[in-house]
């Protein structure tokens, strides 16, 4: 059984500090500014749900405190002229916080309650049609006095992917919030202990095998991390370059425009019911997702197809946010995303549990292999190499080749307040990329945020997608449960 602790705080508010070396003129990463191609002017957006009535004045003066300290939000982006290649630069300014802060005037007499959730799909969805104000540091903050049929009032939070990935983000906004038990800590984190099954079976279980029997294994180890590696790598170039997926009616065609309206849905679930089903396959979360995801898919679908090549992103970085958030912490900040392809299986199985079986297994061979890490330190070679259009086209085309995107990441395990604001829900996600469908997952307390993106000329009814995967969910559990009872 997989054993999770968690990392307790001092009762102390920490403040975001902004060291000296910090505060001078810094160039984009090459990350970023492959995120400010025009193929991939991609932003992060997430959708807070409050348990309160908004106070503005409240929140802006908490993001006073708090968020406007940190650099990469006091900064705004500027084409440096200090050489031929007009680089941009990140360049610290004065921040107003009340310029980022948007609050729309919403007339409620004219919006009954049925209504309040299709008026917040609209907005948001209006908030992928319009850019950041270059001229200032990129991120917003829109406070909706809006009552949905799962929160009082709602926050969205808008940031430029250029800033940060979705796990440095997630460590910064989750610095601004604190426990509703104790408004001095900070959130509580699962944390997962490290595995060290394989360091035993080297060191402490090579006293009892003999020692040419540790060596094979050993080297066998090694054999299949590089061949894994290796077939890795050969089926990433070969999707950058002529492997597409199976054409079905959920892939959408990218390679004229990406800049499109997209739609931004959510559907919490119970995490409850999710960490049944991994205690009893023995699993772990993202593999369960997955496996779900898998089946959703396929209902929805309603046909058998071949392959669906996912685009997995995936944080290169092994940090839980429990590290990165901790005070003194020497985790790096910014854009550290490496990618593996994930082959889903559509198709219809008279055994639900069969999808967990066969997520698990391919999940857990890309586990052994560099895939995720090489593409990361390819992708910059070529970035500092052939220049920022140049590694935007090849990613474009990898991406267009592929059908979607999938992210998951971990939040706390206890009630948390935005500024003095109870929080019932979070749902990031991201848009800009050429996909017609990014799935992202997000825990909170005892519940699991499903956040889709979608193009709606694509995928006209997302609900019913978050119907089949609330389906399948229920199927899995009921196929475990069952399984457990005749054991």
């Amino acid at each position: 059984m997989e054993i999770i602790r968690t990392r307790r705080r001092r009762p102390h508010i920490p403040e975001i500090r902004v060291e000296k070396k910090e505060e001078e003129d810094q160039p984009l990463s090459p990350a970023a500014r492959l995120f400010h191609a025009p193929e991939f002017n991609c932003n992060i957006i997430s959708v807070v749900g409050l348990k309160s009535k908004i106070k503005p004045d409240v929140i802006i003066e908490g993001i006073k405190q708090t968020l406007i300290r940190h650099p990469r939000f006091s900064c705004k982006l500027v084409k440096s002229s200090n050489n031929k290649r007009h680089e941009p630069k990140w360049v610290q300014t004065n921040v107003v916080a009340e310029d980022h802060v948007v609050i729309p005037k919403i007339d409620m007499h004219n919006i009954e309650n049925a209504y309040a959730d299709a008026f917040l799909d609209s907005y948001v969805s209006d908030l992928t049609t319009i850019p950041l104000d270059t001229s200032k540091p990129l991120w917003e903050v829109h406070l909706l006095d809006l009552k949905t049929s799962d929160a009082e009032n709602v926050a969205i939070l808008k940031i430029h992917h250029s800033v940060g990935d979705g796990m440095s983000l997630m460590s910064l906004v989750l610095a601004c919030t604190r426990k509703t038990s104790n408004p001095d800590e900070l959130p509580s984190l699962p944390y997962q202990k490290r595995s060290s099954s394989g360091s035993s079976r080297f060191s402490t279980g090579s006293r009892s095998y003999s020692q040419l029997v540790w060596l094979v294994m050993a080297l066998w180890s090694v054999v299949m991390l590089v061949l894994n590696t290796v077939c890795d790598a050969l089926e990433f170039i070969a999707t950058a370059m002529f492997l597409k997926d199976t054409e079905t009616p959920i892939k959408g065609n990218f390679r004229l425009s990406t800049s499109k309206r997209m739609r931004v849905v959510h559907r919490t679930v119970s995490f409850d019911d999710l960490k049944l089903i991994k205690n009893a396959m023995k699993m772990t979360v993202n593999d369960v997702v997955l496996g779900v995801s898998q089946a959703g898919l396929s209902q929805y679908l309603k046909r058998r197809y071949g392959n669906i090549y996912l685009f997995l992103l995936m944080n290169i970085y092994k940090q839980d946010l429990a590290d990165i958030m901790a005070k003194g912490s020497k985790c790096t900040w910014g854009n550290w995303i490496g990618y593996i392809i994930f082959p889903f299986s559509i198709a219809f199985c008279d055994d639900p549990l069969e999808h967990l079986r066969r997520a698990k297994s391919i999940i857990d061979r890309k586990k052994n292999s560099f895939e995720a890490l090489l593409t990361f330190i390819v992708g910059n070679f070529v970035l500092k190499s052939f220049g920022v259009q140049r590694a935007a086209d090849i990613l474009k085309r990898t991406l267009s080749n592929t059908t979607m995107s999938f992210s998951n990441l971990v939040g706390p395990i206890e009630e948390i307040g935005f500024y003095g604001h109870p929080v019932t829900y979070m749902a990031p996600s991201v848009y800009g990329h050429p996909h017609a469908l990014t799935m992202h997952f997000q825990s909170y307390m005892n519940k699991m945020t499903i956040s889709l993106t979608v193009d709606p000329t694509v995928i006209s009814d997302p609900y019913r997608l978050c119907d089949d995967w609330e389906e399948s969910l229920r199927s899995i559990k009921a196929a475990v449960q069952e399984q457990s009872s005749t054991q």
